[in-house]
Order: structure tokens, then C-alpha cells, then sequence
């Protein structure tokens, strides 16, 4: 943030409105940053926000599966469909995956704990008794949807026919649930979750 332009107090920051200032001095924790007018060092905030992100990837991972949490997604989604489905098919594949690496680089605990979470969701879905061959045709299955990502430049998805959290019954993460369709289709299911390719 260019702080030339900056009032130099918070008395001076209330009085023209501003939402930041800046003093030149350090903070009480050593940071020479720019200041909320209603709140700290914009550096302590992004310290402090960095701390609680496992705890916030957590509490989020457990509102979304919650009754609460499936509704308001489900309402957000029947609001905004047009605008929900525009934006993804909008997004060229080069850039949702710079996107997504970037995103890793910004958030690497909040990203682990998400990418943990979503793994043990696939896990609890898999039956024992799966054969090396069919678990061999879920990886395909993966690496096709990257692959013709790549050749159409259009995101494709794995998606479960049946909703491994579905609302009357949970499907199984096996070949015989499992297709690939594009981003667009996968939205217009009322399971709204994409499975984002992952090569294994």
C-alpha cells in the first residue's frame, strides 16, 4: 500500500474519513506498517490471520457439512446459478490453475488441512474391498479429466453419479459412481461439490 498520501494519525484519519493511516513508527509488536483507523497494523492482522487458519479451514470444513452449511450453499447456489456457473466456465484452464498455485503458495496450512480433509472424505467413501484393478480405474478416471482439460481447455470434473453426502443417500468413491463430465455439468447438479483432478 503507497503510504505518501496517508494521514499520520488516527485523530487526523476519523476527522477526513480515511480507513487507514500511517505514523512511521512501529507498532507495539515491531511492524513500521499502515494502520485500520478502527484497528490494528495492517501486519499484525495478517500475522494474526495466518495463525488461526487451520483453526478457520476446520471450523469451516464442519459449518459446510452441517445442516446449516449444506443450506445456505444450497440457497447462495439457487440465487446466483446463471452467475455461479458464467464465472467458472469464464475462467480459462491456464488460469484457474495459476489461480490454484498461487492460492497454495498464499495459504500452504489452510490449503494442507482442506486437501487433508477432502482426502479423508474420499477415504471414508472407499470399501475395503476394493480390487488394484479398480483402484487403478478411479486414477484414470482422474487423469482423463485432466487430460481433456488440457486438449479442450475446458475444466472437466470427476463427479459422483450418487453424492458421497448426498441428502437421502451417500454414494461410494468406486469406478461404477464416477464420471467425467465438464465444470458447467457438474454445476448444474443439485450436488453442487466439483472434485477438482488430482494426479495420483
Amino acid at each position: 500500500m503507497d503510504t505518501t498520501n496517508l494521514p499520520k494519525t488516527r485523530a487526523e484519519a476519523k476527522a477526513t474519513g480515511a480507513k487507514y493511516y500511517f505514523t512511521g513508527e512501529p507498532c507495539k509488536h515491531g511492524h513500521v506498517a499502515p494502520r485500520k483507523t478502527k484497528g490494528a497494523c495492517l501486519e499484525c492482522l495478517k500475522v494474526e490471520w495466518a495463525q488461526n487458519t487451520e483453526r478457520r479451514a476446520k471450523y469451516f470444513a464442519e459449518y459446510n457439512k452441517s445442516d446449516a452449511g449444506q443450506k445456505a450453499k444450497k440457497a447462495y447456489y439457487e440465487r446466483n446459478r446463471d452467475a455461479v456457473i458464467a464465472r467458472a466456465q469464464a475462467r480459462p484452464v491456464e488460469e484457474q490453475r495459476r489461480y490454484k498455485r498461487e492460492y497454495q503458495l498464499k495459504n500452504p496450512d489452510l490449503y494442507k488441512t482442506l486437501v487433508s480433509l477432502r482426502r479423508r472424505r474420499f477415504r471414508d467413501a472407499t470399501p475395503k474391498w476394493l480390487t488394484a484393478e479398480q483402484k487403478m480405474e478411479i486414477r484414470l478416471k482422474y487423469r482423463l479429466a485432466i487430460e481433456l482439460s488440457r486438449r479442450t481447455g475446458m475444466r472437466h470434473a470427476v463427479d459422483h453419479i450418487v453424492p458421497l453426502q448426498g441428502d437421502d443417500v451417500c454414494g461410494l468413491h468406486v469406478p461404477w459412481n464416477l464420471q467425467v463430465i465438464t465444470q458447467e455439468e457438474n454445476l448444474k447438479k443439485s450436488n453442487k461439490v466439483v472434485d477438482t483432478p488430482i494426479a495420483n
